[in-house]
């Protein structure tokens, strides 16, 4: 991702992401500092296996921190500005699959959890639904095929 891009996200998907820098920042580097510090006072370096494991969890959270300081930099935050006549990001989607109905929530990329039917509008699907009206259908290439989607309330 270059620098400059705009990274959208929901209001819950940013207050998340500010939550886990400060946990990171207030709670887990400091802890993962003085693991290091004591793991770094029991002597002999090359052989301590403790210390070279608090080295590498602290590069992981710098790591991280980074990143997430990067796309809360770089987030416009979507809110609810999404209508409730075309799909954005933000919205709450029902659609009906053949006979079956579910609701996918569409969201900035770096909230997408399949699990949870939080989809980024960037998958295939997502970006078929944006701009769609509810009675739109879409169709969507799958591993088993094409799947179509028909779009039956926005929220």
């Amino acid at each position: 991702m270059s620098k400059g891009n705009v990274i959208q996200l929901t209001e819950a998907g940013f207050s998340k992401l500010k939550n886990e820098l400060e946990d990171l920042v207030k709670n887990k580097r400091p802890q993962a500092v003085d693991r290091l510090s004591q793991a770094r006072s029991m002597g002999d370096l090359s052989e301590n296996s403790d210390y070279h494991q608090a080295k590498e969890a602290l590069e992981f959270i710098d790591g991280r921190l980074s990143e997430l300081e990067m796309v809360i930099n770089q987030a416009k935050v979507v809110g609810n500005l999404h209508s409730t006549k075309e799909v954005g990001v933000g919205a709450k989607v029902k659609v009906t699959i053949g006979k079956s109905e579910q609701v996918f929530n569409i969201v900035g990329e770096w909230e997408a959890d399949p699990k949870e039917k939080k989809i980024s509008h960037e998958s295939p699907l997502g970006k078929a639904l944006i701009g769609r009206k509810v009675g739109e259908t879409v169709e969507v290439q799958a591993p088993a095929g094409k799947v179509e989607y028909t779009i039956v309330g926005i929220e």
